[in-house]
This record gives C-alpha cells, sequence and structure tokens, in this order.
C-alpha cells in the first residue's frame, strides 16, 4: 500500500475522530485574537519568551528580594504616620519588582489584541487595589497588592518547574539523539555530524556510544542497550546482518556497520519528531478548556465591571423623590463593591485549568514514552482511556511470526535422527519452515554428511539423497513435505492430533513420521488478554489470514471472545467496518506493516514493534516500542489515570473558585482568600498535574 494512500485515509481518520479537535487547532493557529490560553495550549510560546527561559535563580531572587521589601514596606507602614502618596511609593518598589514582567506581558497583549489573558486580569486587580485607597472612605490595600502579585509569581515558579519537569521526561528520548557519528572514508576515521552521512557509507560504533544511524552490522559482534526506545532494560545480541537501530547504546564491542537510512529518516528522528508534535493533538479536555478560556474571561472582566458599578448605583438611587441619585451614598459604597470586584477578578483567573490541564496530558504522553509507548497526541489519551474492544492481528502481535519445531512424532528411527535428516534436506531452503527445520537441528551445517540429487517440488516439498558417512554405502532417499508429497510417491501417512503445519517425512519410500511446526505465541500475550479483561475490556477479537484450525488454537490459548480467519487484507477493512457498527470505542493492534488500513479505520491505531518498522511508526497512533502486547493495558491504565487527574484538577479548580466567588460577591471573602483561590489552587493544580509524569506498572 503506497504511503501516501494510506496517509490520506489516516489523515481521514484522524478528521472523523476528532473533527473539533483539529478545527480548534486550526482556529488556534490560523486565528490571532484568541487570548492566553492560546498560548499555554502551545505550552506557553509566549510566556516562555519571559518567564520559564528566566533561569529559576532569577525568579526566586526576585521573588526573596520582593518578599524582604515588602516585609520592611510594611514595617514602614505600621511604625511610621505617612501619607497615602508616600506609602504608595514605598510599596510600588516591591511590586515593580515582583511584577514587571507580568505588567508587561498584559501590556504585550494589549498591543496584540489579546487583551483577556491572566497577566491582564492579575495586572487590573492589582493597580485596582494599589488605587482603591485614594478614594473617600476606602482602607488601602498596598500590602494587598504585592502579596497578590508576590503569589502569582510563586504561582509562574511553580508551573515552569512542572512543564520543566514532563519536558525533561519527554526529553529522556531525546537523549537518543546522537551527536557525532564516526565513519570510515578512504580508509580514514572522520567525525561528522550524522546528517552529513549518506545512505552506504560505513560506520563504526564503539562501546559506550551511540548508534548515529539505522544499519546493518557488516563486520564484529557486540549487545545493544535499548532502554531509551523500548523501556526494556534487557540487553539485545547482535553480529554481523543485524540491524543496528538509532539511539540504542552500543555496550561491548566495535562494530563496523553499513548506512541503510538518512538520518532524517532514521528510527531515533522519526520517534523525536512523533514526540516533538504530540503536543499540537489536543484532547478534547484541552479543546474545551481553550475555548471555555476564550468566551470566559471576557465575561469575568464585564461581570467584575458590573459588580463594582451596579450595587453602589442601585443603594445611591434613592426612591423616596422619584430616581434621586445621591453622589454622597456612591462615594461610600463604591470603594467596597470595588473591592469586592477585585476580589472577583483575582479569583476567576482561570490560570488553574488552563496550565494543569494540557501539563496532566504533557506529562502522560512523557510518562508513557519512559515505558516505551509512543502516544502521538493528548487526543488518542482520551479515546484510549475509553477502549472497551480490542482487535488484534495475529503474527507479528499475538505471536512471534516465526516458525518453530513444537513436537517430533517418528514412526521409525528416534526424534534426533528424524530432524537430522529432515534438517539436511532443507539445508538450501528459503522457506520459513525449512528455516525451522535447520533452527532445530543446527549441527547439520558442521556433521560432515554429503546432500546430493535436491529436487524441489512446488507446492509438496523436497526431496534429497543424503550420505551420512564420507562413503556412500550409508546414504538414503529423503522426502519432506506436505500429505500431497506423501500421495504422489504412494506412502501412507496418517494425521496428527496436534494443530500446525505437520511437515511428513519419508526415508527409503517408507512413512518415518511426521514433524509439527508453528508459529509461537509470545509468552506476553497470555497476560496481555487477561489484563485487558480486567481493565474491563469486554470485546478481544484475532484477525488474521492463516488457516482456520491455526487460528482456533490460539484464539483458545489466550482465551479470545472471537477470531476471524483466512482473511486478505481488504477482508479485514470489512470485519473492521463491522465491529465499528457496534459503537465501541476500538483499538486495533497490529504490527504496522501490512496493517495500515486497518490502523487507519481504528478509533486508536496500536502497532507493535515500532524498533525499526516506518510503516508502524507513521500508521500508527499508538506505537509500542517493544513487541509486547501487555504494553496496551499498561497504556490504557495509564490514559485512564493521566484522564482521571486532569478531571480532578478541572473539579477541585472549579469548586474552590466558585465558593470563594460567592463569599466575595456577599462580602465574607478576603484578598487573602482570592489569592488561594487563584494562585494556590494553581500551584496544587500543578503539582496534582505532574503525578502523570511517574508512569506506574
Amino acid at each position: 500500500m503506497s504511503h501516501n494512500h494510506h496517509d490520506t485515509e489516516k489523515h481521514h481518520h484522524d478528521e472523523c475522530c476528532c473533527e473539533h479537535h483539529h478545527e480548534h487547532e486550526h482556529e488556534h493557529e490560523h486565528e490571532h485574537h484568541c487570548n492566553d490560553h492560546h498560548h499555554h495550549e502551545h505550552h506557553h510560546d509566549h510566556q516562555h519568551e519571559h518567564h520559564h527561559d528566566e533561569s529559576p535563580k532569577r525568579q526566586i531572587a526576585i521573588i526573596v528580594a520582593a518578599a524582604v521589601l515588602l516585609a520592611v514596606a510594611f514595617i514602614i507602614e505600621k511604625t511610621c504616620a505617612l501619607p497615602t502618596w508616600q506609602l504608595l511609593l514605598i510599596y510600588l518598589i516591591p511590586y515593580l519588582i515582583v511584577g514587571f514582567e507580568t505588567l508587561k506581558e498584559a501590556a504585550e497583549g494589549i498591543i496584540h489584541g489579546e487583551i483577556f489573558n491572566e497577566h491582564f486580569l492579575m495586572s487590573i486587580a492589582t493597580i485596582g487595589a494599589l488605587v482603591i485607597g485614594f478614594l473617600p472612605g476606602a482602607e488601602t490595600e498596598f500590602p494587598e497588592a504585592v502579596f497578590v502579585m508576590l503569589f502569582f509569581q510563586v504561582g509562574e515558579l511553580f508551573e515552569g518547574y512542572a512543564e520543566g519537569k514532563s519536558r525533561e521526561s519527554i526529553a529522556h528520548l531525546m537523549d537518543i539523539r546522537p551527536d557525532t557519528a564516526t565513519v570510515l572514508r578512504d580508509d580514514k576515521e572522520q567525525t561528522v555530524s550524522p546528517d552529513q552521512v549518506s545512505v552506504g557509507e560505513t560506520i563504526i560504533v564503539r562501546p559506550g556510544e551511540k548508534v548515529p544511524l539505522d544499519s546493518i552490522i557488516i563486520d564484529g559482534q557486540t549487545t545493544l542497550n535499548t532502554v531509551a526506545l523500548t523501556g526494556e532494560s534487557m540487553p539485545r545480541e547482535v553480529a554481523v546482518d543485524d540491524e543496528l537501530i538509532s539511539g540504542c547504546i552500543n555496550i561491548s564491542g566495535a562494530v563496523k556497520a553499513r548506512v541503510t537510512k538518512t538520518f532524517g529518516e532514521s528510527t531515533v528522528s522519526k520517534i523525536i519528531n512523533l514526540v516533538e508534535n504530540a503536543a499540537e493533538h489536543k484532547s478534547r479536555s484541552e479543546s474545551f478548556i481553550s475555548r471555555f478560556a476564550r468566551i470566559y474571561t471576557p465575561i469575568v472582566v464585564f461581570a467584575a465591571l458590573a459588580l463594582a458599578v451596579i450595587p453602589p448605583l442601585i443603594y445611591a438611587i434613592s426612591f423616596e423623590n422619584g430616581f434621586d441619585f445621591q453622589l454622597s451614598v456612591f462615594n461610600t459604597q463604591f470603594p467596597t463593591w470595588l473591592y469586592r470586584a477585585l476580589m472577583f477578578l483575582v479569583v476567576s483567573c482561570p490560570c488553574a485549568l488552563v496550565i494543569s490541564v494540557p501539563l496532566s496530558f504533557f506529562g502522560g504522553i512523557g510518562g508513557a514514552s519512559r515505558k516505551g509507548i509512543l502516544i502521538k497526541g493528548a487526543n488518542y489519551m482520551d479515546v484510549l482511556a475509553k477502549v472497551d474492544t480490542v482487535v488484534f492481528d495475529k503474527t507479528g502481535t499475538l505471536t512471534h511470526g516465526r516458525f518453530a519445531v513444537e513436537a517430533v512424532h517418528p514412526e521409525r528411527y528416534d526424534e534426533r535422527h528424524l530432524l537430522h535428516l529432515a534438517a539436511h534436506v532443507e539445508h538450501f531452503s528459503t522457506h520459513p519452515i525449512g528455516a525451522a527445520l535447520r533452527a532445530a537441528f543446527p549441527e547439520e551445517s558442521t556433521d560432515g554428511c554429503q546432500v546430493t540429487d535436491v529436487k524441489e517440488i512446488a507446492g509438496h516439498g523436497i526431496t534429497a539423497t543424503i550420505s551420512l558417512e564420507p562413503d556412500a554405502s550409508s546414504s538414503h532417499s529423503v522426502a519432506v513435505g506436505n500429505t500431497k508429497m506423501m500421495e504422489s510417491l504412494g506412502i501412507k501417512w496418517h494425521e496428527c492430533e496436534l494443530k500446525g503445519t505437520i511437515i511428513h517425512v519419508a526415508i527409503d519410500n517408507e512413512y518415518a513420521g511426521h514433524i509439527v511446526i508453528n508459529d509461537q505465541i509470545k509468552e506476553d500475550s497470555t497476560i496481555a488478554i487477561s489484563n485487558l479483561k480486567s481493565l474491563g475490556v469486554n470485546r478481544t477479537i484475532m484477525l488474521t489470514g492463516d488457516r482456520e484450525e491455526v487460528a482456533k488454537n490460539v484464539a483458545e490459548k489466550l482465551h479470545l471472545d472471537e477470531y476471524h480467519a483466512q482473511l486478505l487484507p481488504q477482508d479485514k477493512v470489512e470485519w473492521m467496518k463491522t465491529i465499528k457498527q457496534s459503537g465501541n470505542q476500538i483499538a486495533f493492534v497490529g504490527d504496522g506493516i501490512n496493517d495500515a488500513p486497518v490502523l487507519a479505520l481504528a478509533d486508536v491505531g496500536i502497532a507493535m514493534g515500532g524498533l525499526g518498522s516506518d510503516a508502524a511508526i507513521e500508521a500508527a497512533d499508538v506505537v509500542l516500542m517493544d513487541d509486547k502486547p501487555s504494553k496496551i493495558a499498561l497504556a490504557i491504565r495509564l490514559a485512564r489515570r493521566t484522564l482521571r487527574i486532569a478531571q480532578q484538577n478541572v473539579i477541585f479548580a472549579i469548586g474552590v473558585k466558585v465558593a470563594v466567588l460567592l463569599l466575595a460577591a456577599i462580602g465574607i471573602a478576603t484578598m487573602w482568600m482570592a489569592v488561594f483561590a487563584d494562585v494556590g489552587v494553581t500551584v496544587l493544580a500543578v503539582l496534582n498535574a505532574m503525578r502523570t509524569i511517574k508512569a506506574k506498572e
């Protein structure tokens, strides 16, 4: 299937499954009149230039300096009877030190037409608190104004730290990015950047170095540490003709390897691009919150204005002499209601939601990547968390996709002798069955037996003459093949009670027994199915092109709910459409090479063994880097946990804010409570969101 075709299918699938995420992504990317929460969605692009690019040390220094100066100002206020304007000047020093960045952000927002952001809310509220003391009959609120700014900066510091942490958890993948490659040119070693090496060149990878490019070993053997890619700590043994995957670390021996892909096409680059772009696919919760913030913030600003002006107006209108407006009453009431309106502004700032929800998903994606699970975007987390039907491909997904001898049933001779002769006959065969027989009797290549008169009969099997010792006196004619082969030679054979591919063997025209060969079920598959059942996945289905009896055998061993065998790729697509009609959330798990159309049809496509499989990395929404089906249940569990943490943050933030808003409107709340309802809640929500970074097994 061509890349273009599957890409368009994939694109179409993404559009169908997440139409509104994509609409809102485009709104974010193409409209400039969104508010600051747009920045948060893009991981604070705008803010990064300011707050998060500042070193935490500098931020802490500013906070500490402002706190000390605030304390000094407070002592001066209590000990010296200064006029209000002089007090204002004293408090302005810590206010400007700690609030400069916020005021600057607010001003930039206004210039860019993005007025309603949290910096604007904070600036208005604090400037209002500084000015309120000049109104007749009002208390001064200088310390509160500075403290709101101070606490807001503490919140920013926490947010920067948390985002740094979740970036780090994704940056551990960036550690796989190789810095240099040692390439052989004109018999001389040169150290160059990996993107300057072309396909076909020879590179040398020494112990302790990262493999810079996908390549094939031409000399030497070693073990590889693949933990950064797969989360799997067991080293991998590799030798000549084995693949080297970029991003792995060479542990034991120096090897020479021929480069098979340029740096841009290498596994390592694809994975890094994937993870860097994961942030663009927003989850339903994230797009909802950014839309919510765009509408919510202006409403809050106008509601605060109304709260400041309407109640004092109502108090000031005397109904005795018609609508008689009494300015003195308005002047005495206005400061009280202005103060409540300022509190209302501080409390209603939606930063807790706007920061913590994307951060939860960002952390969740990072945490999963540490376990060798690449989730391509937060929207797939939404779907993963709700999956209740999992459809599997068989070969390479539930089974290893390689044949092995399962049983030997001799009629004459012993098991070893039967295997010995069969392996010799298959010596030149390129068929997987031949490879399985040779693997079961590895000594056949060194035991000095002579193989002559080899004839391969298409669709039947192979015959050959084998001399067991150098003298030809002990030679045998051996036929290895299926039932058609036995019948064509007129040899009586019999069925085997075991399921699998049965290879019959005749020696000197007499039936000698049979060998049972099967694709091996992964040890991990049984655990995978039982884990999925315990998570509440109520349907597990296998679609395979393999024969009915083989499929039935695998399905029974793994306790699958249903299976469909002997399917061509287009049949799999039809079955997938039928399964989708049940209206459930469906995950399809395949090895990604011939499964691209089916992967694209599922609500979430999961590719097994992303190591070295480009098609898998491109076609799927979730890539399991290490071939373990049990990681599917882990991915679902991590997605559910991430969603749960995001929901906790939403409920907690909205609950606290509503409570304090009500108290503020009736005059019970203080500015300190307002500060907690904004910055305190944000800090707690951010700390809660950071739990997603720790992916628990």
